[in-house]
């Protein structure tokens, strides 16, 4: 099954979108849908001397639209029509690089939620000291009560288990102290909830776990999550700034950059988001993985390779069976 992008989307699109579906052909021979303005699209594919599927759509959603009105509005827009082929089995998942409210929106008003899931959550990966860490939600709902919690809870371990591969994910709650009555009444309460799931819940964690790789599922409601998300990157390249104006501010630590140039190349990689290539949208009926808006070709490939992990291991079927238990215990 193809996986459809929106060759549109994106601060560097179409030119970097579409080296990245020619760069997953080429990796992990994934096939994709190129949905946009062929004009614009064939010849990046003639230079690289490639064909590909184009799925024609003449209009785009910006960042600065509002993007329920811009998807009602926009019917041919390319995050649209991509958003639809999906809907129609026409290929088997959605990646996008563009306004995130937009392919959020799109896969809400086309694909529907999952029974049983009130709220859709954003999950991205936070590198860790351990490896990779799912945060949700990562902004999609800045308000989230008890029951959407352990609906993150959930959609996370699920994801972490079948798509990632980690064996009974550590599931957490992102809060001000380990205690179980710490923090508002929501997290409290999905305490109380997850403590008598299935899952495997560690409990609660605070800001400075998260990258420790204590839990692999930390939930939160999506204003914390958004926050964290930012935060850590500009973190990490503020760190990497000090970084390398300290070590060219003189002779002496030029030479130790030149030392240690591999190393910090290895950890600069870790940090990169283009390694992970995108966050899940999850809780919806089809898959759709949203990238961060300057997505370089290397980003989009490996969005298009989680998008087809995420397909090929029936991340929606797994979903929809595990609230199905849920609801009959």
């Amino acid at each position: 099954m193809k996986i459809a992008l929106d060759a549109m989307g994106g601060e560097l699109a179409p030119q970097a979108t579409v080296e990245g579906a020619l760069l997953a052909r080429k990796l992990w021979n994934i096939d994709t849908v190129l949905v946009g303005d062929p004009e614009k699209i064939r010849p990046i594919l003639a230079k690289a001397g490639e064909e590909m599927e184009i799925v024609t759509a003449t209009e785009t959603i910006g960042f600065d639209e509002h993007p329920a009105k811009a998807v009602r509005q926009k019917k041919d827009a390319s995050i649209v029509v991509a958003a639809k082929l999906v809907a129609d089995d026409k290929a088997g998942a959605l990646v996008a690089a563009g306004s995130t409210g937009a392919a959020m929106a799109a896969s809400l008003l086309i694909y529907g939620r999952i029974k049983g899931i009130n709220r859709p959550a954003i999950a991205f990966p936070m590198p860790t000291i351990k490896g990779m860490s799912l945060v949700l939600d990562g902004g999609a709902n800045p308000e989230a009560g008890a029951n959407n919690l352990v609906d993150f809870a959930l959609m996370g371990s699920l994801y972490m288990e079948k798509v990632i591969g980690v064996t009974s994910p550590k599931v957490s709650l992102l809060n001000i102290g380990e205690e179980e009555i710490k923090g508002t009444p929501e997290v409290v309460e999905a305490y109380q909830i997850l403590k008598q799931s299935n899952l495997n819940f560690i409990g609660n964690v605070e800001g400075r776990d998260i990258t420790s790789g204590v839990a692999d599922v930390i939930v939160c409601n999506g204003f914390v999550g958004n926050i964290v998300l930012k935060y850590t990157e500009g973190l990490a390249k503020g760190l990497f700034s000090i970084i390398k104006e300290a070590m060219l501010a003189n002779f002496q630590g030029k030479l130790g950059a030149l030392l240690v140039k591999n190393n910090l190349r290895k950890v600069k990689t870790r940090l990169d988001y283009s390694e992970y290539g995108g966050a899940p949208l999850l809780g919806l009926k089809k898959i759709t993985i949203i990238s961060h808006g300057s997505s370089d070709a290397k980003a989009i490939a490996n969005a298009i390779r989680v998008a087809n992990e995420a397909y090929s291991q029936k991340i929606v079927e797994a979903t929809a069976q595990a609230l199905e238990k849920r609801a009959d215990s």
